[in-house]
């Protein structure tokens, strides 16, 4: 193989990596926040479900307290039944009692509402407790890989654009033009291998004497379609 070609192949691998490298300087902080946010989003429904039951065991305490009074009320009210004299005086509190028992049943029937929901509340705030530090110690595992990746990005950058400086400094000025201008074309692909007779990246058919010269080696061909620079390898051309 042409010692050029082998070059531009080098410098290809060199610059794929170079641009996974600009990438990752896009994602990887990405990918932490994303793993930063479900922490707190965790984190946020746990807080959100203890105060849920902070608040349910207050209404609990208050409505137990407003029973005991009403249970009370009723008790003296039914005492007073004894010493009624008059109709009216006995309705007024019939109607005085009734109104109690109503409230004392809406009240006891609260109740019993509220000692499920905070029993409800007692078993999620335990599922969120045991979700929330199996998320929280897995992500900081990945946190901890992730923000690694990023210091080491910059130390491999430069290793990188050493190698390249290095390798460009060999390559012909005309040769590397004419791969510089492929690649910014093709999006990073600028040299391909013939395969099955036809260019690797267009995959149009090369003509017999395009594919000679291709396997002669003695110097960077192009293809005629797309203007890749093309080179033979007898594992996938033939």
């Amino acid at each position: 193989m042409n010692n050029d070609l082998e070059l531009l192949l080098q410098l290809q691998v060199i610059d794929y990596d170079i641009g996974e490298l600009e990438r990752s300087k896009e994602y990887l902080p990405d990918m932490i926040e994303n793993l930063n946010r479900e922490i707190g989003e965790t984190k946020l429904k746990l807080e959100e479900a203890k105060k849920s039951l902070e608040e349910s065991r207050l209404k609990q305490k208050n409505l137990e307290v407003e029973i005991q009074s009403q249970e009370a009320t009723l008790q003296k009210y039914q005492q007073q039944m004894m010493s009624i004299k008059t109709n009216k005086e006995y309705d007024a509190l019939v109607a005085e009692i009734d109104s109690i028992k109503e409230n004392l049943s809406n009240n006891e029937t609260e109740l019993l509402q509220t000692i499920e929901q905070a029993e409800a509340l007692e078993k999620e705030i335990g599922e969120l407790e045991d979700k929330a530090a199996q998320v929280e110690e897995n992500n900081a595992k990945q946190l901890q890989i992730l923000q690694e990746k990023i210091d080491s990005i910059g130390e491999i950058m430069s290793n990188k654009e050493s190698d390249r400086g290095s390798i460009i400094s060999s390559i012909p000025r005309s040769t590397l033009s004419v791969y510089e201008r492929v690649r910014r074309g093709k999006g990073g692909q600028a040299v391909v291998a013939v395969k099955k007779r036809a260019c690797g990246a267009c995959f149009k058919a090369l003509t017999p004497k395009k594919i000679q010269d291709v396997k002669a080696g003695d110097r960077v061909h192009t293809c005629d379609h797309c203007g890749a620079i093309i080179y033979w390898d007898e594992s996938v051309s033939d």
